[in-house]
């Protein structure tokens, strides 16, 4: 059985490795990104991510505290609280990432 903290080691790497790869593959630096829109899978995860990407806080949209990690609705529903919000507006450069079941993982990078 894996124990939490590498559960959560992984999911971070993967979470991180993932926008890196996005942002990159698209001629692109993590510091050009305006707002990072993660799966809400927990906090934890979210900080961790924001702390290996070496990025603010701030610019991570966070919705978990509202609605918990409601699966693979999580970052359809933040990216459109953050467009609703004036968070994302037109030219700004958006990372969304995501970690999921059976070791799934992803990001696109999308210039709104």
């Amino acid at each position: 059985m894996i124990g939490a903290n590498t559960s959560l080691r992984v999911a971070v790497g993967h979470f991180a490795a993932a926008a890196e790869e996005a942002v990159s593959a698209n001629g692109c630096a993590m510091e050009d990104v305006d707002v990072i829109i993660p799966h809400q899978a927990n906090i934890r995860i979210i900080q961790g991510v924001a702390k290996k990407l070496k990025v603010p806080m701030e610019k991570i949209y966070v919705t978990i505290e509202r609605y918990g990690n409601i699966s693979s609705a999580t970052v359809p529903i933040a990216l459109d609280e953050a467009v609703r919000d004036g968070t994302i507006r037109s030219g700004k450069l958006v990372c969304l990432t995501a970690f999921g079941g059976g070791l799934t993982w992803g990001s696109s990078l999308i210039r709104w």
